[in-house]
């Protein structure tokens, strides 16, 4: 922590120690107290940018808050839904609801299959307010009538969106460069996976390293039919408008 005091100060920034938490795996339960120009008490799970982010990278505290925010704002949705139109009541849930699941939903790959459903029934609760569905009537067919993604369609969708833009160049160079192409590989270029547009997945083996964006956002590429694996120079114009929209 000294060293990290130190480096903050080195590069003229400012601290705040009431505002900041220690979150450890191993030795949580043995530290109880930290100097950092003040007092930082060790904590569970932290908070940044919204995303609830827990010791063991479970994700689990995050979608319990999602899960909570969601519903909250489908009860409000559900007093006055028959005074909307259809196309109204998806505005609003698009706004209130699909918003708050796809942001920084990449962080959500790879998560457990509870978790996952948790969000899912979310979702299906959200489908049930637009369109008026019973409770017990089958929501697959809901789900094409609004052509709307699952919530691990969305997840894949969006790191998918990122990779794209790591080939076009829309991204920071720190995500830029883990996406490499087979076919800029010395020794690789002949192979038949550098015609079809693959990216090098780099060997992890650990679960936290295969959720890293080096290895997700490939195997993610990897995993689209050939057809998207081309170099971004052949990408359609419109394509590469959309992704500067996402």
């Amino acid at each position: 922590m000294v060293a990290l005091s130190e480096s903050v100060t080195s590069n003229r920034l400012r601290t705040n120690a009431d505002k900041t938490q220690l979150e450890t795996r191993q030795q949580l339960a043995k530290l109880t107290e930290l100097p950092l120009s003040a007092l930082v008490k060790p904590s569970s799970a932290v908070i940044d940018l919204d995303v609830n982010i827990d010791g063991q990278l479970t994700t689990a505290d995050h979608v319990a808050t999602l899960r909570r925010s969601c519903l909250f704002q489908l009860r409000q949705l559900r007093m006055f839904r028959s005074s909307l139109t259809l196309k109204a009541a998806k505005t609003l849930v698009h706004a209130f609801v699909s918003s708050r699941f796809d942001y920084c939903n990449s962080l959500l790959y790879g998560i457990r299959g509870g978790l996952l459903t948790k969000l899912q029934t979310v979702q299906n609760a959200a489908e049930r307010v637009v369109t008026g569905t019973r409770k017990f009537d089958h929501i697959t067919p809901v789900l094409h009538q609004l052509h709307w993604l699952s919530v691990r369609q969305r997840i894949t969708f969006k790191l998918g969106m990122i990779t794209f833009k790591c080939l076009c160049g829309l991204v920071p160079s720190y995500l830029a460069d883990v996406c490499i192409p087979v076919s800029s590989v010395v020794g690789r270029w002949q192979l038949r996976s550098a015609d079809s547009g693959t990216h090098v997945v780099p060997c992890t083996r650990t679960t936290i390293g295969r959720l890293d964006f080096a290895v997700s956002g490939p195997t993610t590429w990897n995993s689209h039919p050939v057809e998207l694996g081309t170099s971004s120079l052949s990408i359609p114009r419109r394509l590469h408008k959309e992704a500067q929209k996402c």
